[in-house]
């Protein structure tokens, strides 16, 4: 079943897009008068009870429901048809809506909404429950994922506290999407509320059920989650229902530290201090609770200073942000991170715990920033850190660049205070276009750091790109004269490309080289500084340079070195075989020049095949090498 259909209508059902129509089984509603019981528990027996109206939610078909003479269980005089439309119908995407009265129902005599349902084939219903009255929806329950089958079976749909129902005017709700594309037609019968001694053992709890810790501040506020519900069933099976908050009795251990309100927004009002927020439902204790350790005021992110004309958004209140698919895209198996955010008066705060890495992703539509110069990334860490604590910043391009990673390194004294990471995206050597930002990813590199709050993720346009290094050639790499057929390229303005997957992996913990991107005369040139091994990697997919004799490199040594210094070039086939090494000596003349390096293939011994090639690494030998720039980096045959 499409699953965007039940997210789809679940919006409907916060925006309140109804279209209503009142239908009738045998005779007209109009003739109908109200129930004279507001305890009356029949929705639909035979027909629909006093006072029972119906609406379809927008974007459903509206004729879905009808009511039917001719199969109906037991017997009986009437059932509720509904039909759910195939995939693509003009009318409408799925099949839902509210059966409500205008006057409220006492339905606290009963601890069950019962119906018997089958369908034309084996089919799912999305979503069924009552408590949808078009207006608050309170104490809407709903069962997710409903299995009917050809044949008439009943089905429960446990109230988690009658007491709450004292006039409820949201007697009976469903929504249906469609079987792979294919419609269906499924029917429901003898819709009535019951007091039943076959349900027991009520099991409710928060946050999933788990006991959770967090520090906050005063003027956070944050809804509970993981709010859950399950029911033995007569059949001895334990039925999960989904059920709104406003069943739950919210307490908190100190309300001079933090309130909650009935529907499960914490508000922290004072600190330093801690209260222990719980819950219950009618007699039982709900499992879960959350305990808030408030630090006191909260001190707020600097207000941006840039002008709006100049910056891309990705989360500030200061600015409107471009679409983002999600803030934190909970990458499995290998992410630990989870989302705790919050708002402090008005004031949104992303918030990352068990930190290892997290991602942003903005792919739809991606980011234009090609005329953006900074990231600026405010992030706040909490806890006290070890001395050179890692923070890496990562940008992903989704054309024909993924970016490389710079690393900033934050110290103890600067934990426990906003800082603004302001990074040139220049410095991002694998980033060789910006045409189509997608994700932001932050990377925790050494495993020292819990937790940290961010906000006003942006990037922005400073005016000039900085301009290179003092010790930067002032002249581009000569022009390649290798024709365009007989080139693979990894790096030259001058080629074609191929997808790379970064120009410096920052191996760690052995790496020490850092890398920037920078244009001399309209030519883009890769820098590398603090120098000892650096990887270029394009194993995605890797390069089959069979028919190619040579690598050739430009680069540029901008420091005097030693006689005999060493640089070195490795090829790594990701195939059966591993590259050998080409030592390549460059001497004290042949620095502040662009050198053109042309390394023949069969020079690189162990590279027995060239047909999975998917790095090149640039090692110093002897330590003697502190920075080079580079270009034209490409496979040819002569």
């Amino acid at each position: 079943m499409k699953t965007n259909i039940f997210n789809r209508f679940t919006q409907l059902l916060a925006t309140g897009l109804i279209l209503v129509f009142f239908l009738s089984c045998e005779r007209d509603i109009t003739d109908l008068e109200l129930a004279t019981s507001s305890t009356n528990p029949e929705v639909f027996i035979d027909g629909f009870s006093a006072g029972l109206n119906y609406a379809a939610f927008g974007g459903s078909v509206p004729t879905a429901f009808d009511v039917d003479n001719k199969v109906t269980w037991n017997n009986s005089a009437a059932s509720m048809r509904f039909e759910v439309p195939d995939d693509g119908d003009p009318r409408g995407s799925f099949a839902g809506g509210v059966f409500y009265t205008d006057v409220g129902r006492d339905l606290s005599g009963y601890n069950a909404l019962t119906f018997w349902a089958k369908a034309s084939q084996s089919a799912v219903i999305g979503e069924i429950g009552f408590g949808n009255d078009l207006e608050q929806n309170k104490y809407v329950v709903s069962i997710q994922g409903l299995n009917v089958s050809t044949g008439w079976k009943k089905y429960i749909i446990p109230i988690p506290d009658p007491s709450k129902l004292t006039s409820e005017r949201g007697l009976f709700w469903y929504a249906a999407g469609n079987m792979d594309g294919k419609g269906f037609t499924f029917w429901i019968d003898e819709v009535k509320y019951e007091k039943l001694g076959t349900i027991a053992h009520p099991k409710f709890a928060i946050l999933n059920g788990e006991d959770q810790v967090e520090t906050s501040f005063i003027g956070v506020s944050k809804v509970i989650g993981g709010l859950t519900s399950t029911f033995n069933m007569p059949t001895g099976i334990n039925q999960a229902i989904n059920i709104a908050p406003a069943y739950f009795e919210f307490e908190s251990s100190d309300t001079s530290i933090a309130t909650v309100d009935e529907n499960g927004r914490i508000m922290v009002t004072g600190g330093p201090g801690d209260a222990e927020i719980t819950a219950h439902v009618g007699e039982v204790a709900a499992d879960g609770s959350l305990t808030i350790q408030s630090v006191g005021a909260f001190e707020s992110a600097p207000v941006p200073t840039h002008a709006p004309e100049n910056v891309i958004s990705i989360f500030s209140d200061h600015y409107e942000d471009v679409p983002v698919d999600y803030y934190n895209g909970y990458w499995e198996p290998w992410q630990t991170t989870v989302s705790a955010d919050f708002e402090v008066n008005g004031d949104r705060i992303l918030h990352y715990l068990d930190f290892n890495f997290v991602g942003i992703q903005f792919a739809n539509p991606t980011v234009d920033a090609t005329s953006m110069t900074h990231l600026h990334v405010n992030i706040y860490l909490p806890n006290t850190l070890n001395a050179n604590a890692q923070f890496q910043v990562e940008l992903v391009d989704f054309g024909a660049d993924v970016a490389g990673a710079v690393s900033t390194t934050i110290t103890v004294n600067e934990s426990q205070q906003w800082l603004s990471l302001n990074l040139p995206l220049n410095s991002f050597s694998g980033l060789t276009s910006r045409a189509n930002l997608a994700q932001i990813i932050f990377v925790d590199v050494d495993g020292n750091i819990p937790s940290f709050y961010a906000d006003n993720i942006y990037f922005y346009d400073e005016g000039d790109s900085p301009p290179p290094p003092d010790d930067a050639p002032t002249e581009p790499a000569p022009t390649p004269t290798h024709t365009p057929e007989n080139v693979i390229s990894i790096f030259s303005d001058h080629y074609d490309n191929v997808p790379v997957d970064y120009y410096n992996g920052f191996w760690e913990p052995w790496q020490t080289t850092n890398s920037a991107l920078f244009d001399i005369d309209g030519d883009n040139i890769l820098y590398y500084f603090d120098f000892n091994f650096v990887g270029i990697e394009f194993a995605n997919p890797t390069v089959d340079a069979t028919s190619m004799t040579h690598l050739h490199v430009h680069i540029y040594l901008p420091k005097p070195l030693s006689a005999n210094a060493q640089f070195q070039v490795e090829l790594v086939d990701f195939g059966a075989d591993v590259a050998g090494a080409l030592a390549t000596t460059i001497s004290v003349g042949q620095t502040q020049q662009w050198i053109s390096l042309n390394l023949p293939l069969d020079n690189f011994p162990g590279l027995t095949s060239r047909a999975n090639l998917a790095q090149i690494i640039f090692v110093d030998v002897d330590g003697n090498i502190p920075s080079f720039y580079a270009d034209n980096i490409y496979f040819y045959k002569n």
